[in-house]
């Protein structure tokens, strides 16, 4: 059984995944979803030709471990994607967000992602791709997202360390790095006054469109944008300590 794998699946950038990756893979046998709102999920089942497999459940618990984990043992797929979309962020300083929630970020967008990869690991053949969703935010420290942008960082080092070490089994890893989109995820992090921010909001569509022809052609990063791009450009040349300083200014 041909199967694609995708966490945060009900909002933003997972939702969007499900439904490119139901349009553009036509082999799949189901796409097995995760998220806590079971009831987006059972909701998505019906926009989609490709079964979906719902499991429902929060990624700082143990359950929905033991859950996927016994599901993968049973079925033994080929998992030909998988796609790690859940994590959020909150804006403001470190003094300010409460101690939980910024374990709670470093949890779901650092200890998640990696527990679901190592999980999926022995399910990945020739030619399975996976797709971290990583941020734009992980080019340069930023102040006022400092635990988001940190774990946005190990996102994208982690993804690219994992590809080195999956490259002899042909098993390609792509870490996507979008500017801000026009998700549910300021619903959580809180609408920023940064002008850059609003200047350079994309569609989600374009950025998970962008991400699988990436995916596909094998590629390490997946920026879309040119916003973006000449940011991760600009974060080579110019110091952070200049960097963090300038987006002070904003």
């Amino acid at each position: 059984m041909k199967i694609a794998m995708i966490t945060g699946a009900s909002s933003g950038f997972g939702r969007e995944f499900v439904r490119q990756i139901d349009g553009l893979y036509k082999e799949l046998d189901e796409i097995w979803v995760v998220a806590r709102r079971v009831e987006r999920l059972h909701e998505l089942q019906s926009r989609t030709m490709t079964k979906l497999r719902v499991f429902g459940g929060d990624l700082l618990e143990e359950e929905i471990y033991q859950e996927i984990s016994e599901a993968l043992s049973d079925e033994n797929p080929n998992i030909r994607m998988l796609v790690n979309a859940a994590g959020f962020g909150k804006m403001g300083t470190v003094e300010e967000i409460d101690e939980k929630t910024q374990l709670e970020m470093i949890d779901t967008n650092c200890r998640s992602l990696t527990r679901m990869t190592k999980i999926c690991l022995p399910y990945l053949t020739k030619g399975s791709r996976v797709v971290n969703i990583a941020s734009a935010a992980a080019f340069c420290p930023q102040p006022s997202f400092a635990v988001y942008a940190a774990t946005k960082s190990y996102v994208l080092s982690f993804s690219r360390a994992l590809r080195a070490e999956l490259e002899d089994r042909e098993i390609y890893v792509t870490a996507v790095c979008p500017g801000p989109a026009k998700t549910e995820f300021f619903d959580i992090a809180g609408m920023s006054a940064n002008i850059l921010k609003k200047m350079t909001m994309a569609q989600p569509e374009k950025v998970v469109k962008q991400a699988l022809i990436d995916a596909k052609n094998r590629k390490e990063i997946s920026v879309y944008g040119g916003a973006m791009k000449g940011a991760r450009v600009l974060t080579k040349i110019i110091p952070h300590k200049i960097a963090v300083e300038v987006m002070k200014q904003f």
